[in-house]
């Protein structure tokens, strides 16, 4: 019986890991409209990046606290990015979504290296900062 219920729990835990990764997807789809606005763009921004970046607040390979952060900051920042944006264009954005995940997605795997090469750009300008100081 005890079996039964952490398969049932696992199954439930896919299901909102693959609901909140169409939400992030929509969050993209939203940022790039003209008429969503500004500071809703930039908290989505931020959202969306930390969601697709491969560096985390806090190192997966820290136990307990290296997952904190994919089970608490993304689904938070998602909520306050989604009040953030226009129900209207949330929705639409939410079936582009749905249609675009049924296909292969490019954008969202353009989206993944832009912010991969977001990442080594800043750590670039940082390391070059830190052995200027030095």
């Amino acid at each position: 019986m005890e079996c039964i219920r952490n398969l049932s729990m696992i199954e439930k835990i896919k299901e909102k890991a693959k609901e909140l990764k169409k939400q992030v997807f929509a969050l993209y789809l939203a940022y790039k409209k003209k008429e969503t606005p500004l500071l809703a763009k930039v908290f989505t921004a931020v959202v969306v990046a930390y969601a697709l970046s491969p560096i985390d607040l806090i190192p997966d390979f820290i136990p307990v606290l290296g997952y904190l952060d994919d089970f608490i900051l993304i689904p938070v920042g998602v909520a306050i990015a989604l009040k953030l944006i226009p129900s209207k264009i949330m929705e639409e954005c939410r079936q582009e979504a749905e249609i675009k995940m049924k296909s292969d997605i490019p954008e969202a795997k353009a989206a993944g290296v832009i912010i991969v090469l977001l990442w080594i750009l800043v750590l670039g300008l940082i390391g070059y900062k830190v052995l200027a100081i030095v």
